[in-house]
Formats: C-alpha cells, sequence, structure tokens
C-alpha cells in the first residue's frame, strides 16, 4: 500500500444495494421509459437532435447512418453503436411507428423481421413531423445538461408540438417495471386534447368520444372495447387485435386474404407457424398458404380445402395463430423524473403542461430579444435625429471605445446602444433608412406588448396552444386504420354462421354433405324430377332432412350409440356433389352405420333437457324413452344411447315432449298407434319395450316410426314402388303398444312392400329419392286423403329395377313459417323460412331395408 493511501472498510451487502439502486434509477430514468412529455427515450432523442444538430432536415439530401450514428455517438450517447442505430431504424420503419421520424434510404428491415442493412449502406434524414419535435429548441424553450464528457450541451426534453407518447407509444423493459404503451391517431389525440384545454374538468369518457381508441400502424382491427375502455381509465389494460380478414373465391377455390395483422407481429414467424399447425392437423381446412405480399401491400392468402368451411377455419385462425393477438397496455413514463402509470387524461395533462412551459419560455426569450432589439432602435433613433453632431463626436475621437464613451456622455445612451451607433453603416444615414428605424421601433413596440399580454393571460396561451395544435392536426393528420369492433369478447364459431335453411343429405355408403334448401324446387306429382346427388358407384341416398345450421345433431347408429355434431360442421356441398365419408366426422366405426338422428337446440338448457325425450325404435318391433338430459353431454367417441340385440339394429330416433303419439309401420303393411306417455323413461343402457309384434319374424320389421303431436294431421305412406297415399289419422284406432297394429296400405306385387311412413300437413311439401339418385318434390295437398287400406297412387315413375331409397318432407309454404323458441313451427305472415319437421326438430327419412 502507498505512503498516505487509506483502505476503508465496508459491507459488501450494503455495497451491492446501493449500486443496484443506482445502476436501476440510471436504466429508468436515463435508458428504458419514456418522458411524459416528448415521448421519448434518451437514445431516441439524441439521434433526433444530433440530425437537427448535423443539419439532416427534411428538405435536405440524406445523409450516411453510419455519419448521423458517429455523431450521435461522439457527441451524446456514450453507448454501442448497435443501440443507435437501432433506435434510428426503429423510427424509419413504417409498421413499427404509427408517424415516423425518421426518413429512411435504403434496406430498414422489414414486417417479417428481416434486418436492416448495415449503417455503412443506407442513408437517413429528418422527416417534417420530427422537425416539430425540435421547433423553437433555440429560444431556450427547455432546459439543457452537460453531455457526458461536459464538452458539449443536450436537451433534456425536446419543446415537441406532437403529441409523441400518446400517437407512436413506447416499450421498454427497466428494473422492476417496464411500460408498454400503444399509438394512437393524431388527429384523434389533437381533438381530445384541444377539448381537455377548453374543460380541464373534462371527464375521461367525454375524452373518449375523442380519443376513441388506439390506432396500430399495421391496421387490423380492435376487437372489444372494454381492455380499451379500462386502459384509458387507469393505465392498464388488455387490447384484442385481429387481422383484416375477407373471404374470396380465387380460382374456383375459396381463400381467406389477409391484407393487414396485428401490431408488432412477425408476419413470416405466423406464416410459419400456421403451417406447422397444418402439417400437423391442429389446424384443418387449409391447403396451401401463401404469401403474396409486394411493395403494393400485404396480402397472405390462406387456399381452403373444398369442403371446409370458411367462417369456422376463420374463427381458429384467430384462436390458434397470431391473427389475433393482444397488447398489454401498461401506461408507465417519466413525470419530473420519476416513472409513474397513467391515464389517458393524465397523459394529455402533462402534454398541455409541457406546451404551456415551452409556450411562457419561448414567449419570455421572444419578449427579451425585442426588448434587446426595442433598446438599440431607441439609441440608433437618437442618433438618426442628432447625425450632425454624433458625426462630429466619432470624428474627434481617437479611437471607437473613446467615441462610445463620448456618446454616452452626450446623450445619455447604454454601452449597448452607444455601440450599435459606433458600428452604424453610413447608409442608414440616409433619410429612408431613418423612416425604417421609426418603423421597425413602432412595430416591434406593438409586438413587446404583444408579448408581454400573452404572459399575463393564461387563456391567451392556452389558445395559441390550441392554434398550433390545429396546425399539426392538419399537417399531418389522417384516417384511422385500426378499425374498432365494439362487440366485445370472443365470438364463437356460431356466431360467426348464418343461420340458414339447409338440406342434410347421407348416402347409404356413409357420405354426408350440407346443401342449401334453395337449390330443390317444387314439381307437380308424376314427374321423372331432377337429379339430387353424385354418389359413388352402387351407392344412394339414405337419409334426407332440412334443418338450421345452428341446430346440434344427434346421430344414432344402427349399433345403438350416439354422436354429437353441430349443422354447421358439416362439410358443405351442392346438390350433386358427393359429400364426405361420415367416419371423418364422427368416430363412429367401420361396421356401424348412422340409422336416425335428430336436432335439439340448446343441451346446456336445463328446463329443456329435462322436458324432451328420444324415443327409439329398431327393426324387431322393441321401443323406448329416455330424457334428452342422458344425451346433453356430448363425447368424442359416442355414448351408447341403447342396448340392441345381436339379430336387431336401431331404425329410428325421435324428439318429443313426452306427450306424443307414436306410430310404427311394419315392411308388410301394418301399422300400430298408441300413446308415448304409456312408455315409461329407461336409462341409457337398457335394451326397451316390444312395441309392435311382427307378423313374420324372418321376413317382416318395422319401416318407421312416427311421433304425432297434431291431431289434425294426415298419415302418409310410400311403397318402394312409388306408391303412396294419404289417410286420417283417427283412421287408426288407440291400442296398447305390443299388438299386431292395422293395415295402413294394401300390400301387391306392383305397389311393393312399404318403405315410408310420415304425419303430413296440406302446408307440407313431400321430397322422394329412389336408388338411383333422382328427386322429386311435390306438394302434400295435391294428394287427396284415401282410405287405410288402399294401395294408393302411383307418385313417382321408376325406371327398369329401380325403387325408392328415401322419403322426407318439407314445409309447402315456406315464406309463412318460422320456428319458436323450442323449434316449433309457427304459421306468421312474412316470417322467415324454416323447415322442419312435425315434431319441431327434423325432417326425417324412412328407408327400406337394403
Amino acid at each position: 500500500m502507498a505512503e498516505g493511501e487509506k483502505l476503508i472498510p465496508i459491507n459488501i451487502e450494503d455495497e451491492m444495494k446501493s449500486a443496484y439502486i443506482d445502476y436501476s434509477m440510471s436504466v429508468i430514468v436515463s435508458r428504458a421509459l419514456p418522458d411524459v412529455r416528448d415521448g421519448l427515450k434518451p437514445v431516441h432523442r439524441r439521434v433526433l437532435y444530433g440530425m437537427h444538430e448535423l443539419g439532416v432536415r427534411a428538405n435536405s439530401a440524406h445523409k450516411k447512418s453510419a455519419r448521423i450514428v458517429g455523431e450521435v455517438l461522439g457527441k451524446y450517447h456514450p453507448h454501442g453503436d448497435t443501440s443507435v442505430y437501432d433506435a434510428m431504424v426503429r423510427m424509419a420503419q413504417e409498421w413499427s411507428l404509427r408517424y415516423m421520424l425518421v426518413d429512411g434510404q435504403g434496406n430498414f428491415g422489414s414486417i417479417d423481421g428481416d434486418s436492416p442493412a448495415a449503417m455503412r449502406y443506407t442513408e437517413a434524414r429528418m422527416r417534417k413531423i420530427s422537425e416539430d419535435m425540435l421547433a423553437d429548441i433555440e429560444k431556450e424553450t427547455v432546459d439543457h445538461k452537460l453531455n457526458f464528457d461536459d464538452t458539449l450541451q443536450e436537451p433534456t426534453v425536446l419543446p415537441t408540438r406532437i403529441p409523441g407518447l400518446l400517437v407512436n407509444g413506447a416499450s421498454g423493459i427497466a428494473v422492476g417495471m417496464a411500460t408498454n404503451m400503444p399509438p394512437h391517431n393524431l388527429t384523434e389525440v389533437v381533438n381530445g386534447t384541444i377539448a381537455y384545454i377548453d374543460n380541464n374538468d373534462i371527464e375521461i369518457d367525454e375524452l373518449i368520444q375523442h380519443v376513441k381508441a388506439p390506432d396500430f400502424p399495421t391496421g387490423g382491427t380492435i376487437y372489444g372495447y372494454d381492455g380499451v375502455k379500462e386502459a384509458f381509465h387507469t393505465g392498464r389494460g388488455r387490447i384484442v387485435m385481429r387481422a383484416k380478414a375477407n373471404i374470396e373465391e380465387v380460382n374456383g377455390r375459396e381463400c381467406i386474404i389477409v391484407d393487414e395483422i396485428p401490431y408488432q407481429v412477425n408476419k413470416a414467424d405466423m406464416i410459419k407457424k400456421t403451417a406447422d399447425l397444418v402439417n400437423d392437423k391442429k389446424l384443418e381446412g387449409i391447403s396451401l398458404i401463401r404469401d403474396e405480399s409486394d411493395r403494393n401491400g400485404m396480402r397472405i392468402v390462406y387456399v381452403l380445402k373444398r369442403d371446409a368451411i370458411p367462417n369456422i377455419v376463420l374463427n381458429k385462425l384467430f384462436k390458434y395463430t397470431a391473427l389475433q393477438s393482444s397488447f398489454s397496455v401498461n401506461n408507465i413514463a417519466l413525470v419530473n423524473g420519476r416513472p409513474q402509470l397513467l391515464n389517458l387524461k393524465e397523459l394529455i395533462h402533462y402534454f398541455v403542461e409541457h406546451r404551456h412551459e415551452v409556450v411562457v419560455r419561448r414567449t419570455t426569450y421572444e419578449l427579451r430579444k425585442a426588448e434587446e432589439r426595442a433598446h438599440i432602435l431607441e439609441g440608433l433613433i437618437i442618433a438618426s435625429d442628432n447625425i450632425d453632431e454624433v458625426i462630429k463626436i466619432i470624428r474627434a475621437s481617437s479611437n471607437a471605445d473613446e467615441a462610445r464613451a463620448n456618446l454616452i456622455e452626450r446623450f445619455k445612451l447604454s454601452e449597448i446602444q452607444a455601440k450599435a451607433i459606433v458600428e452604424m453603416r453610413l447608409r442608414q444615414l440616409t433619410g429612408l433608412e431613418q423612416d425604417k428605424l421609426r418603423s421597425e421601433y413602432e412595430e416591434i413596440m406593438k409586438t413587446i406588448i404583444d408579448l408581454k399580454d400573452i404572459l399575463d393571460k393564461k387563456e391567451r396561451r392556452m389558445d395559441i396552444i390550441k392554434d398550433e395544435l390545429e396546425v399539426v392536426r392538419d399537417k399531418y393528420g389522417d384516417e384511422r386504420r385500426s378499425v374498432i369492433e365494439y362487440a366485445g369478447g370472443d365470438l364463437s364459431i356460431e356466431d360467426m354462421i348464418p343461420n340458414e335453411k339447409v338440406v342434410i343429405t347421407i348416402s347409404h355408403a356413409g357420405y354426408i354433405k350440407r346443401t342449401s334448401l334453395t337449390e330443390y324446387k317444387t314439381q307437380n306429382r308424376g314427374g321423372v324430377g331432377q337429379k339430387a346427388s353424385t354418389t359413388r358407384n352402387e351407392d344412394f341416398l339414405e337419409h334426407l332432412f332440412v334443418g338450421t345450421n345452428h341446430q346440434y345433431m344427434l346421430f344414432f347408429t344402427q349399433k345403438g350409440k350416439c354422436f354429437w355434431m353441430r349443422v354447421y360442421e358439416i362439410p358443405e356441398g351442392s346438390k350433386t356433389s358427393k359429400g364426405r365419408a361420415i367416419q371423418n366426422l364422427i368416430n363412429i366405426e367401420q361396421d356401424d352405420k348412422v340409422m336416425a338422428f335428430i336436432c335439439t337446440q340448446d343441451l346446456k338448457d336445463e328446463d329443456y333437457i329435462n322436458s324432451h325425450y328420444v324415443i327409439m325404435a329398431t327393426k324387431k318391433g322393441q321401443v323406448k324413452k329416455t330424457s334428452l338430459e342422458q344425451y346433453s353431454r356430448p363425447r368424442t367417441n359416442g355414448i351408447n344411447a341403447i342396448t340392441i340385440k345381436d339379430d336387431d339394429v336401431l331404425l329410428e330416433a325421435k324428439l318429443t315432449t313426452g306427450e306424443s303419439q307414436v306410430m310404427l309401420a311394419l315392411k308388410s303393411g301394418k301399422a300400430i298407434r298408441f300413446e308415448e306417455a304409456k312408455t315409461r323413461p329407461m336409462g341409457r343402457g337398457a335394451s326397451g319395450v316390444r312395441g309392435i309384434r311382427l307378423q313374420d319374424e324372418k321376413n317382416d320389421e318395422v319401416i318407421g316410426m312416427i311421433a304425432v303431436d297434431d291431431m289434425e294431421s294426415n298419415v302418409l305412406v310410400v311403397s318402394e314402388n312409388g306408391y303412396g297415399k294419404r289417410s286420417s289419422l283417427e283412421d287408426y284406432r288407440i291400442t296398447n303398444r305390443g299388438g299386431k297394429g292395422v293395415k295402413t296400405i294394401s300390400i301387391t306385387e306392383k305397389t311393393g312392400n312399404l318403405v315410408s311412413i310420415k304425419n303430413v300437413t296440406d302446408d307440407d311439401d313431400l321430397m322422394i329419392i329412389n336408388k338411383s339418385g333422382i328427386a322429386i318434390r311435390m306438394a302434400v295437398k295435391d294428394l287427396r286423403v284415401m282410405g287405410r287400406a288402399t294401395q294408393g297412387v302411383k307418385l313417382i315413375n321408376l325406371k327398369g329395377s329401380d325403387s325408392i331409397a328415401a322419403v322426407a318432407k318439407v314445409m309447402h309454404d315456406e315464406d309463412e313459417v318460422e320456428l319458436d323458441e323450442d323449434g316449433n313451427i309457427i304459421v306468421a305472415e312474412d316470417a322467415e323460412n324454416t323447415d322442419v319437421s312435425e315434431d319441431g326438430t327434423t325432417l326425417d327419412t324412412d328407408t327400406e331395408d337394403k
């Protein structure tokens, strides 16, 4: 140890605490957090001030970025050159700043995350809006401090006319705190600021009428308003952002087109992650993703599979990808050097307070300069009035100092005035110049009076602030980019699907599709019909019903299992398309197939599910009644709905209220009618009770079941060779279940066996489809009511060995039908079109045994 040197023992714990506090405050105050007044961090402020001092203005030529970075590094920012260049680059990126502060030339990166070119290759200059952030800085409007080596002065804040913190936002991570502030529309912010100046007691809810929401540079949609209001009121909130997407048809394929994405989302990364989800089968319905973005704008194309539903795919993209992102607002900024959480009104208040101080300091500076000039002009005017004597005194003096002293003594002038007179040029002695001096003096005295009035009256200062803000708004204001969608919360898939009427068809081979009902047209009885579906070789339609997109579907298979699906989840196809294998939609076994289905409303509505029942029938004549509540909890792999014996299969399932009358019809032409109430509800595991006795256990079977609620309706039956009729319901007497039934149609070789039974009214239409896929649609009212035991009339002309595959009914007067909340039919003028079955849930079909 050198002589005289002292060692001071210290506690390392105390030293670490002290050093870390110093470091923390340095990061908070001098690096990571923006100042509430100009909205800038030190590095951004230094870049702009350095460009200003370097003369790289908006109207000058671009200068090499390396030169600008060197200027800032050498004079103001004692950190790495990367930090300065990165800060300058961000101020030149249109996807980073709502209002760019630097005009870059060269490669300044991209929204795909590409790095900018090295600083030696790029050039930059200030933008006009940046010049307005530095306006009047030479008029002592802000405080300056010594730079890092005490050789130069730098501003502690810029005298900005732009409310920079609100219009461009900020983000940064300090020690123990972070800030994340969204950008806003300049026009809206200026309007809000003016409203605040007019009324300092304005409520935040009133300010929100002007500053509606953040306005992101990448556009997109602000989805939901609750987070915006919370951020404006408290300084913290979560704002949900969505991409701007449209559904278009491109080259015959439906595509989702995205031309705006959420703020701070890397486009390339988003596309890559989406592709990974598609490849991993976690996101279905997309066959190809193309990035067609160019210098004209962004365009991401998601090409959909042919059976995909665009709105469902789009909703999944929002759910699983960055097409929907959130911005967590945390409005922390430095107020008088201390970090503070700020709401919207406080942000505006501190900016107005800063502008007021700038106006006061600028006016004070201008007043001082004006008074100094007036003082000199007073001396020059005195000299002008006594020009001959002044010349004589100057000529008699041996030097300038003596001349000044003599002038001061003779005319009682100040040192400054005497100096100005001595330095006055000869041309100022002319009469014209003397008039100019007096005119200038008069004008400057008016200016002095005006400037003093500004300093005396706060109202005038506020008017000046408002006028300058209006100039800024007129110069740089633009339209909002981010659209505000005020409906808060996440939309469900159902919200995005129109509740339209559709026809659901299932083929014998298990292909299913959903088609708009408008593709089917009513024809006269006896017509040949039109092609209803293109099926695969030796396949034919087996089930058909009409429902709406928002209904729930319960699928019942011949083995007695039940599966759930929403109607809109069924792939959409044209009337002639083949559809999609149902095995790809539900987890059905290979040797099982769907035999019946019903549509229900909300399965979470306890009153609804506890007041409705599912009644089922098997081909061997068993029936079973189960509460709908037993089917209200969907499972991916389905559930057992009924226990089926080895030699039997499930045929039908109907939704009822428990008060219906049930009719079962046999292939042999017999039918039975009994009260549903006499069948007690059973659990899902039961096999049911006998509903009707078969005439021949080997050859006879049940071909259909109807649940009747309207006692005025008729019973319609159709045979396999196209014969049919309708009879009065009263022709079938009510008996106990389990009997043999009565004749419902006269079965002959010409008619063939019975294949379908329906209960109908005059408002219904009948749709009949044969095995070859030909369909005919006719009005039920065109069929006359006949006796129960007759064979009926020819309904459809069959070719060769063709036979009936399916029979269904639709409403006749579609424009006069709507559903009540339970799905029951209401006949009302100008009601919406809806086609449902007699039980208000589905349009059922009956088929013969294949």
